[in-house]
């Protein structure tokens, strides 16, 4: 192989700046290998102690937690204040208050056994989850009646090796006499430490000793079971004590576990224990050797490689390409012009190689090209001049289409502008008239006259923005049940009072047998049956209309057929019906109105469903559009209509009063406004139902524990406890009945946040008296009832009453407002803003709602230029209502 003088004199400049770098780097690489894989296991270990003691922390929370909100029962504090002497009423209380014990057991599987000990130690009630007895005393109790801590935890060995974990909590009765609070007792909660006796056997490395040990000294917890009950002695606490302290894993030795130099990490818990994990020197830094001689054998061998790799690299990749690019260039300065490079890998040289190869090729075709040119250019003059003529033909054409698109725009515009003009004359004219005239005689008809106009505007406002929506791809779809007759009755009831008061006669066949159900969008579904019929009674003046409905099983669609006997279409007609803007031709835009979007729309609606339109017509006969959408049937199964007695069934669920059905629902209402509390009992009276209250979270939990409650309404921001950490407690707890959250928040990401943490609907303050009504129907079973008895409930002299004393407390709120604006006090002015927001909106009250509600989104998104304007909103909002108020009471 010959060598060039340019690969000899890369080698010599390349070689000694890459060898000596790597030598240097496998110096500092040696040095510091250990150092890093000391820090690296120091580290791990650090972590997992810090893990496990938190762990261990977070489940001693939980349990004091527990035990605290066991202190705070209402039926234990009914217990505790009934008199000895009361015996039989005192052995119902000690009933209901075992029925609490035993409801946090099976909430709780680690809870063991409650007991309820009075000053002296003395069990008054008892549970255990094994039906033990209780205990005669505790090692542990004299310490706690030492103690002026309300809570205290304590381990304590058992004689069966094992390690028992108890929780005391101090009860308190009040002295209505003294008004001072007495110690009446202790709740003591026995727990098994599952979580302390897996966190104590998991470790970071083999070899590993965790332990768990008291202030005293004894091992209570240990991965190896023979150092349990033993002891360390003062001054290895000491030292414990001191590791602890620094918080950093360091060396140490234990007389009482080994005579061995062990790496030591020592975390501090609560209640003075401590948790110790710790594993040999030898076995914790042996990695580290063995990383340090691989190192030591990668620097040799790269020393030495390193040079000859260099050399065959540079001489492969860079000196032989450049002496075949030479060589090349050479061959072609002598006019050589089939030379060709061979084919390179795929990097700067392999370019090179390409652009040089792809150079020699453009130099032959120039060459060809230019003898082709010689030879044929009459030829390509004629084919160029062709291409022009062929260019001109298609601009004639895009002209063409351009000006029939104005024509049409300008159509279009025209059309609309008239059916915009028209309704909006007759708005405004109405309105004027009522204006100057305010008390005349025919002023409802005048409304009427303002309202159907507006509706019509609506509709086309409606029909352009669904057809902007289909065309720009964003029109969605839903697919729900739909009860097939409900919708066709539904139709009915829009479309005959149309015919009939136009005299045409209308009727609805069913070809039976049908499937009871489709799944679609009842909405979508519903606009194109209305427009095709709506059109098909427009362009009727004697005759009839006719709707049916049928079930093609071969193709799962329900095809719905539209038939009038109007005025019909041409061919040409039918071939344009169904574009945008356009309706049969000029004279029906003129003689009917309308904007030419409905057929359009609707076409494309059914498009989405999964069919179509189609129509079928003959001028001065009439038309028939046939209307398919899939079934979306789920299953195979599914009902039918097979008989004329099922059609006569009225499927729409009809109404019924309440008060007439007996029920025995126990529903659970937990709010904290006084208001909102009185206005719902109110109106969940009207159905025979009489909620229970809970004015917090921590009373919901604790009454749903106990109660077997079918329904629980449950207000998401509460003092105590919020409803979503009671929702969340709940379902812990096992609790799977159906909880309704009650919010004024009903952002997307709100109503998520609450379904997430258990909750089964949300209603949005104002409460709807509609949508509670159909949670009940859905969650209990309940039949609505009229909208006369809700009409009758809100003129009742009791809701007069309540929204009476609702505005009598209004000045105090407006009072509290400006004293917490005054103050700063911004999380308490949110919380009462967020308060009227629901309550007045249940009143009727939409201007302190609507003020209210910007003033807590105000306070939430942190925007201090809005404070001062919303604020100002709220107090103006509140002082209008109480003096329109006054006004109405003179």
């Amino acid at each position: 192989m010959k060598t060039s003088k340019l690969s000899i004199r890369l080698l010599w400049y390349i070689t000694p700046l890459v060898i000596l770098p790597l030598l240097l780097l496998g110096g500092f690489t040696l040095t510091n290998v250990t150092s890093s894989t000391q820090k690296q296991a120091k580290l791990i270990v650090s972590r997992f102690v810090e893990q496990q003691q938190q762990k261990m922390f977070n489940y001693m929370e939980i349990y004091q937690s527990t035990t605290k909100l066991l202190s705070t029962s209402p039926v234990l504090s009914d217990y505790l204040s009934l008199p000895d002497q009361e015996s039989l009423e005192k052995t119902q209380r000690l009933g209901a208050l075992m029925d609490v014990f035993a409801s946090y057991s099976e909430a709780y599987p680690d809870i063991l056994s409650i007991n309820l000990v009075n000053e002296h130690g003395q069990s008054h009630a008892f549970y255990a989850s094994n039906l033990n007895r209780a205990p005669q005393s505790y090692p542990f109790f004299a310490q706690v009646r030492q103690s002026n801590l309300r809570q205290q935890q304590f381990m304590q060995a058992s004689q069966d090796g094992g390690t028992q974990l108890y929780f005391v909590q101090q009860i308190y009765g009040v002295d209505f006499n003294l008004n001072r609070p007495q110690r009446e007792g202790y709740i003591i909660v026995q727990v098994a430490p599952s979580l302390i006796s897996s966190s104590i056997l998991e470790a970071p490395y083999d070899n590993t000793l965790n332990l768990l040990v008291s202030a005293s000294g004894e091992v209570l917890f240990s991965s190896d079971s023979h150092f349990n009950q033993s002891f360390l002695s003062v001054e290895e606490m000491a030292l414990v004590n001191a590791l602890a302290d620094r918080g950093k894993l360091d060396s140490l030795v234990l007389p009482s576990i080994d005579n061995l130099r062990r790496m030591t990490y020592s975390a501090q818990l609560s209640g003075g224990y401590y948790y110790i994990s710790t594993i040999p020197k030898t076995i914790l830094y042996q990695s580290g050797k063995a990383i340090s001689l691989t190192t030591a054998l990668i620097v040799i061998l790269s020393v030495i490689t390193l040079p000859i790799l260099i050399f065959i690299v540079v001489r492969n990749l860079l000196l032989t390409p450049i002496e075949l690019l030479g060589e090349a260039s050479h061959r072609v300065g002598d006019g050589d012009l089939s030379v060709a490079l061979p084919a390179h890998d795929d990097d700067e040289v392999g370019i090179l190689f390409d652009d040089f190869n792809h150079m020699i090729k453009q130099i032959r075709d120039f060459q060809g090209e230019l003898e082709d040119y010689k030879l044929h250019l009459e030829e390509k003059v004629e084919n160029r001049t062709r291409a022009l003529e062929e260019m001109n033909r298609q601009l004639e054409v895009a002209i063409a289409e351009a000006e029939q698109a104005s024509q049409l725009k300008s159509r279009f515009l025209a059309n609309m502008s008239h059916e915009i003009r028209t309704p909006l004359t007759a708005i405004m004219g109405f309105t004027e008239q009522m204006l100057h005239s305010p008390t005349a005689t025919n002023s409802a008809l005048h409304l009427d006259t303002i309202l159907r106009n507006s509706r019509h505007l609506l509709e086309l406002i409606n029909n352009i923005l669904d057809l902007s929506k289909i065309e720009a791809e964003k029109l969605a779809v839903e697919q729900d049940p739909i009860e097939l007759l409900h919708l066709l009755k539904d139709v009915e009831s829009i479309i005959a009072p149309m015919a009939e008061q136009k005299q045409l006669g209308f009727t609805v066949h069913y070809a039976l047998p049908l499937p009871q159900q489709l799944y679609s969008d009842e909405t979508r579904l519903k606009q194109i049956l209305l427009n095709i019929a709506t059109n098909a009674v427009k362009f009727t003046e004697t005759g009839s209309i006719e709707v049916g409905a049928r079930y093609r099983a071969d193709t799962a669609r329900f095809e719905f057929e539209v038939k009038d006997s109007g005025i019909g279409m041409s061919q040409g007609e039918m071939s344009r019906v169904f574009k945008p803007f356009e309706q049969a031709d000029s004279t029906t835009t003129r003689r009917f109105g309308g904007t030419g979007l409905g057929l359009c729309i609707s076409k494309n609606l059914a498009q989405l469903l999964g069919g179509d339109v189609s129509v079928e017509s003959a001028q001065g006969v009439g038309s028939r559009f046939t209307i398919s959408v899939a079934a979306n049937h789920p299953a195979a199964e599914f009902a039918w209509i097979e008989d004329e007695a099922q059609l006569a069934h009225d499927h729409v669920v009809s109404t019924q009063q309440l008060d007439q059905t007996q029920l025995e629902a126990d529903i659970l209402l937990a709010e904290d406004n006084p208001d909102n509390q009185e206005l719902l009992t109110l109106l969940l009276g009207a159905w025979g139902l009489q909620p229970d209250i809970a004015k917090n979270g921590a009373q919901a939990v604790e009454m749903a524990l106990v109660n077997d409650y079918d329904l629980i309404l449950m207000d998401m921001q509460m003092p105590v406890m919020g409803g979503l950490e009671a929702t969340e407690m709940l379902r812990h707890a096992a609790f799977d009945g159906p909880i309704i959250a009650l919010t004024a928040n009903v952002m997307k990401h709100d109503i998520d946040t609450y379904l997430a943490a258990g909750c089964d609907a949300t209603l949005a303050k104002p409460i709807d008296r509609e949508k509670l009504g159909a949670v009940l129907l859905k969650y209990l079973q309940l039949e609505e009832d009229k909208s006369s008895q809700w009409n009758s409930l809100l003129q009742s002299e009791k809701y007069l009453q309540i929204s009476r004393n609702y505005v009598e407390k209004l000045p105090d709120q407006l009072t509290q407002l400006e004293q917490f604006f005054t103050d700063q006090e911004w999380e308490s002015l949110r919380a009462l803003a967020h308060s009227l927001k629901g309550s007045a909106g249940c009143f009727g009250f939409s201007n302190i709602h609507s003020a209210a509600g910007d003033l807590e989104t105000c306070l939430r998104e942190d925007n201090p230029s809005k404070w001062e304007y919303a604020m100002l909103s709220l107090t103006q909002a509140i002082r209008y209502t109480l003096e329109q108020e006054h006004a109405n009471l003179e």
